[in-house]
C-alpha cells in the first residue's frame, strides 16, 4: 500500500516514520521545509506539494492544526487523487468540520474517515497512540492495519465525525481531571503532605486516574512525567486549550449542562495565553500554586 502523509510536524513526523518502519511506502509533504527534510531522513519520500504526495496513493493521511487547514487541504488534493481513494484525517478538529471534510471527499468520488489520536508526541514516537475512528465498517477495516502500525489501540467509534466526538469528550475528562489532581497536590502541600505520600495514597485509591499515575503534575512520583523534565510538553497547554475549546463549542451547540468542562476550558484558555502555551498541560499546577 502506498500512503500519502500530509503534515509532518511534532505528531505527523514520528507517525509517518513508524509507517515506514512497518514497510509502507510513504510519500510526505509539509509546508515547513525543515520538517519535510527531517522526515526524508527517516525514509519518507519527500514531495514538492500536497498534490504530488497524493497522486497515486491508496490512502491519504492528514495531520494538520485545525479544521480550516483540513478543509483547505482537501480542496487542493481531492481533485488529484485517484477515484475511490480513502482519506483518513488524524487531526483534532470540530465535529462539524470533520463531517464537512468527509462530505467533500464523498462528493469528489472518494472515501473518508476521521481518526484523531490520543497519546501525544511520546505515543506518536513509540507507536502507542490510541486512534478514535469515525468511518463505515468497510473503510475502517481497510485502514485499521495502517493505524495499528502507528498505535496500540484502534477503536471504531461510529460513522464519520464520531472519532472527533470521542476525542473531545475524552479530553474534556482529561483537562478537568488534571486540574483536580493539581489542586489536590497544592492543597496537600499546604496541609504538610509530601508529594510522594499523596501519590502513594491516591494512586492506589479512588483518586487514581491517568493525570495522576502517568502524567503526574509534580516532580518526583512519576519519573517519566513532564514535571520531572521542566514541563517539556508531551501534550502542550495550547493543544489542551484548543481541544477544550472544541468541547465547549459542542457543549453549547447541543445544550449540555457541563459546568466542569466549561470551567476547565476557561482555565486552560487563560493558561495558554502565557508561557503555558509551550509547556505541558500539567504545568497548570504552577498556576494554581501561584494563585493560591
Amino acid at each position: 500500500m502506498t500512503i500519502a502523509f500530509i503534515g509532518l510536524g511534532n505528531m505527523g513526523a514520528p507517525m509517518a516514520a513508524n509507517l515506514v518502519k512497518a514497510g509502507y511506502v510513504v510519500h510526505g509533504f509539509d509546508l515547513d521545509e525543515t520538517a519535510l527534510n527531517a522526515a526524508a531522513e527517516v525514509g519518507v519520500r519527500a514531495e514538492s506539494s500536497a498534490g504530488a504526495a497524493v497522486a497515486g496513493a491508496d490512502l491519504v493521511i492528514t495531520m494538520l492544526p485545525a479544521g480550516r487547514h483540513v478543509l483547505a487541504c482537501y480542496a487542493e488534493i481531492l481533485p488529484v487523487a485517484r477515484p475511490g481513494t480513502l482519506f483518513a484525517d488524524c487531526s483534532t478538529v470540530d465535529v462539524a468540520d470533520a463531517r464537512a471534510a468527509a462530505e467533500m471527499a464523498l462528493a469528489a468520488g472518494h472515501r473518508a474517515m476521521d481518526a484523531p489520536v490520543s497519546g501525544g508526541v511520546v505515543g506518536a514516537s513509540a507507536a502507542t497512540l490510541t486512534f478514535m475512528a469515525g468511518a463505515n465498517a468497510a473503510d475502517f477495516a481497510e485502514a485499521e492495519p495502517v493505524l495499528s502500525a502507528m498505535g496500540r489501540r484502534v477503536v471504531h467509534c461510529g460513522d464519520p465525525g464520531a472519532g472527533q466526538a470521542a476525542k473531545i469528550c475524552n479530553n474534556m475528562i482529561l483537562g478537568a481531571s488534571m486540574i483536580a489532581v493539581s489542586e489536590a497536590f497544592v492543597l496537600g502541600e499546604r496541609l504538610g503532605l509530601t508529594h510522594q505520600a499523596l501519590f502513594d495514597v491516591a494512586s492506589a485509591a479512588s483518586g487514581q486516574c491517568w493525570a495522576l499515575t502517568t502524567n503526574c503534575p509534580v516532580p518526583g512520583p512519576v519519573p517519566a512525567s513532564p514535571a520531572n523534565h521542566d514541563y517539556r510538553p508531551g501534550f502542550a497547554g495550547a493543544l489542551m486549550a484548543k481541544d477544550l475549546g472544541l468541547a465547549a463549542s459542542a457543549v453549547h451547540a447541543h445544550g449540555v449542562s457541563a459546568e466542569l468542562g466549561l470551567h476547565a476550558a476557561q482555565i486552560y484558555a487563560a493558561f495558554a495565553e502565557g508561557e503555558g502555551a509551550g509547556q505541558d498541560f500539567s504545568a497548570i499546577v504552577n498556576t494554581i500554586r501561584e494563585r493560591s
